[in-house]
Formats: C-alpha cells, sequence, structure tokens
C-alpha cells in the first residue's frame, strides 16, 4: 500500500514538472518574440521613425497593424509584419478548402492531409509576407516626411528589408508552432495576445494622464473604468455561454445483460468562430483606406475632392464604415461556422452512436434541427461579435475619449485566456488520471 502511495505521489510530481516546464517554455518563447519586436531592420533610423510614427499614429490602418504586431509596426522592427501573414494564408486556405474539390478531399484524409493544409498554409505565409514586405520596404522610401529615414537608399537596403521582414514572420510561424507542440494553447494566438498586451501600459498611462490633465472628469474616468468591466465581463460570459441539446441512448444488449438508456448533452457553442471574423473583417477593412489614401496622391485637386469624401465617409467612426464591418463580421461569422460545423456529419454520428434526439427522427431530420439551432446562436454570436468589435468607435464618437482597449483586442484577450485557463484544466486532469492509471499498475 505505501509503495501505491509512493508511485502515485511521484507521478503527480512528474505530471506537475511537466506542466512547469510548459510554462516556462511559452513565456521564454514570448519574451523572444518581445525582444525580436526591438529589433529595427537595418538601415532605419530609429528615431526618426518614431516621430512620424506619432504624428500619423491616430491613422486607423496604422493603429491595427501596430496593434496585432505589438508596436513593432510603429519601430519598424523585424517582426512588423507580425503573425498576420499567416492569419491570412491559414483563412485563404480554409475558404479555398471549400471551394476546391481536391483540397477538399485532402482535409478528410485526418493527419496525412492536415499536414497538407499546414504546408500550403506555410507557402501561403511565405508569399504573402514577401507582398507585404516589398510594399513596407517602398512604401518607407515614399511616405510622407520620410527624409533622413533611410541612411542609404539603395538596392542592399532593399534587399536587407525584405529578407528581415520575411525571415521574421516566418520564424514567429515557427515560434507559434513550438508553442503548440511543447506549450499550452495556441500559439499564434499567444503572440496576438501578446502583442495586444503589451500595449496596455501606455494606453492607461496617457487616460490616466489625461485624468490628472483635466481633458476628463472624475465622473467620466469612473463610467469607463466601469464600462471597461461590464463589457469584460459581457464578453467571458458570451464566451463560455452553450446550448446544450439533449440526446437519448437507445437501450442495448450485451450476451444476456439489458443496459438501461443513457442521455448525454451536445453543446452548441454561440461563438463558435471564435475571434476569426473579428481579425478577418479587421484586414478587409484596412485595404479600402489604404488604396485610397495611396489614389489620393496620384490624382488631381478635383479627383481629390471625390476622394476625400469617400475617404471621410469610409473611416472609424462614420455610420458607413460601421455598417460596412458589421456586414462583414456577420457575413463570416456564418461562413465560417459553417466551415468548423457540419450538422449533417453530426447527425449522422448520432445515428450511427445509436443516439437521437428526443421526439426528432434520426438522418435528415435530426440534421435539419441542429441545423435551425445552430443559425439562430450564430446569429445571436454574430450580433454580440459586431457590437464588441464597434466599442471603440462607439466611445470616440459618444464620449469623445481615446478607448484604446476593446472590439478585436478585448475580444482575443479574452477568448486566449479563457482558452488557456482550460488547457491547463485538461492538462492537469490528464496527468491526474494518468498517474492514477500508473499508480494503480493498469
Amino acid at each position: 500500500m505505501k509503495k501505491v502511495e509512493i508511485n502515485f505521489k511521484r507521478s503527480i510530481n512528474r505530471g506537475i514538472h511537466d506542466l512547469k516546464d510548459r510554462l516556462i517554455f511559452v513565456f521564454l518563447s514570448l519574451v523572444i518574440f518581445r525582444m525580436g519586436s526591438f529589433i529595427p531592420i537595418p538601415g532605419i533610423d530609429i528615431y526618426s521613425i518614431t516621430k512620424i510614427f506619432n504624428k500619423k499614429r491616430e491613422s486607423a490602418v496604422i493603429e491595427i497593424l501596430n496593434m496585432f504586431s505589438g508596436g513593432a509596426f510603429g519601430r519598424t522592427s523585424i517582426f512588423a509584419l507580425g503573425i498576420m501573414p499567416y492569419i491570412s494564408s491559414s483563412i485563404i486556405v480554409q475558404l479555398l478548402t471549400v471551394i476546391h474539390p481536391k483540397l477538399s478531399e485532402i482535409k478528410k484524409e485526418g493527419e496525412v492531409g492536415r499536414q497538407t493544409i499546414n504546408r500550403y498554409i506555410r507557402y501561403g505565409t511565405l508569399i504573402l509576407s514577401f507582398i507585404q514586405s516589398v510594399g513596407i520596404s517602398f512604401g518607407i522610401k515614399n511616405s510622407i516626411g520620410s527624409k533622413g529615414l533611410i541612411m542609404v537608399g539603395d538596392l542592399h537596403f532593399y534587399l536587407t528589408s525584405i529578407v528581415s521582414l520575411m525571415t521574421g514572420t516566418i520564424f514567429l510561424m515557427w515560434l507559434g508552432e513550438k508553442i503548440n507542440e511543447r506549450g499550452i494553447g495556441n500559439g499564434v494566438s499567444m503572440i496576438i495576445f501578446v502583442s495586444i498586451i503589451s500595449e496596455l501600459p501606455s494606453s492607461i498611462i496617457n487616460t490616466i494622464e489625461q485624468f490628472r490633465q483635466g481633458s476628463i472628469n472624475t465622473l467620466m474616468f469612473s463610467l469607463i473604468l466601469l464600462f471597461i468591466l461590464c463589457i469584460t465581463g459581457f464578453v467571458t460570459f458570451m464566451e463560455r455561454s452553450q446550448r446544450k441539446i439533449l440526446v437519448n441512448y437507445s437501450r442495448h444488449q450485451y450476451r444476456r445483460r439489458i443496459y438501461s438508456a443513457q442521455s448525454t448533452h451536445l453543446p452548441l457553442k454561440i461563438n463558435m468562430a471564435s475571434v476569426i471574423p473579428a481579425i478577418f473583417a479587421s484586414s478587409i477593412m484596412l485595404l479600402p483606406s489604404a488604396i485610397l489614401t495611396w489614389i489620393k496622391k496620384q490624382q488631381s485637386n478635383q479627383s481629390r475632392f471625390f476622394l476625400n469624401f469617400v475617404f471621410e465617409n469610409f473611416h472609424p467612426g462614420k455610420p458607413i464604415y460601421m455598417l460596412c464591418y458589421s456586414s462583414i463580421v456577420i457575413f463570416f461569422c456564418f461562413f465560417y461556422t459553417s466551415l468548423l460545423f457540419n450538422p449533417s456529419e453530426t447527425a449522422d454520428s448520432l445515428k450511427k452512436s445509436g443516439a437521437f434526439l428526443p421526439g426528432i427522427r434520426p438522418g435528415k431530420q435530426t440534421a435539419r434541427y441542429i441545423e435551425k439551432i445552430m443559425n439562430k446562436l450564430t446569429f445571436i454570436g454574430s450580433i454580440y461579435i459586431s457590437f464588441i468589435c464597434l466599442v471603440p468607435e462607439l466611445m470616440r464618437g459618444l464620449i469623445k475619449v481615446p478607448f484604446y482597449f476593446g472590439g478585436t483586442s478585448l475580444l482575443i484577450v479574452v477568448v486566449v485566456i479563457i482558452d488557456f485557463i482550460s488547457q491547463i484544466q485538461t492538462i492537469l486532469m490528464t496527468n491526474r488520471y494518468q498517474n492514477i492509471l500508473k499508480a494503480s499498475k493498469f
């Protein structure tokens, strides 16, 4: 008996040690990411780029890119592109698996198909990072106020800049995959999480400084804090919410014994698409602003008047912008949910396992019933995500206060924290059951 207890304690210690190793690996990986975000591209004057960035910080394009890169974009770091090319590539490949029949067949091949899809995602990341690095490298020189920004603007600088930016993105992709293997949580999500959190202290300091200078009164400051707490609690509640569908299992006989019927639940999340619609909508909404900004510089004064009118109305905080943004979020909520969850496959799995929904015939009727519920949940989830993503714009428009933490960033932070905690609990429970079985010599 004592020997079993000793083995059990040793097994528990090994499980805790494994969890510590995983946490240390995640911490060191994220420290490396933060250190790399302060390494500038060779040939860039870091003081000049800081001055230019501070002048243009109010631009929505720069603000979103800087948020997802943890400030690396504003410092023209080797990690300026961040992990966004990898996210864009993965979304594009997942969309193609629905459209292209060959890719859809590869996706159904299990582990081998998953590895093939991941290889295509890496190739897409390489291509997108090359295109974006070329755009940034040549855009630095052509930007307004870039005099003295580049020390020597020759071919060597452009080659070095493109290679540095591409290498930085590929390294972050590799680091995210290593966190998936040896750490805890999703590596890409953890990198985005740290990027957002790293900008939080400066945002808090700016808000406190405005309060100290009298730009924000005490009542308004208290309301902002209360609103942040309420909206964070609301996001947490919605992300944990589920609709549980009752599932019954018919009685079955094994040899001479008849086992009674059992019942369980089929959990359906309200926000099954998670943060993907918000991230993809943010990426899409950057394109019109960037294109209009580039076209305005090339057009005559008469054409610029019309472009300025379009640009000002298609800007964060404007009704047209918010309407388009909400429409894209709702569309991708339904689209991405349809990729992740197939009611017909779920109904077939229930039918093969001898399960059924009370009052619903197995097969097509079960699939229709699940699809009907899923559409309602997705609609509620899409409205919820749209509201959360538009919170910063509503705060800036109604209260006239720069709300630095909210919207897509708040959604990502809460989702990553919930996933991180749940995975720690899963690892602890798995180690506990494995240790009990080892100690009992099963």
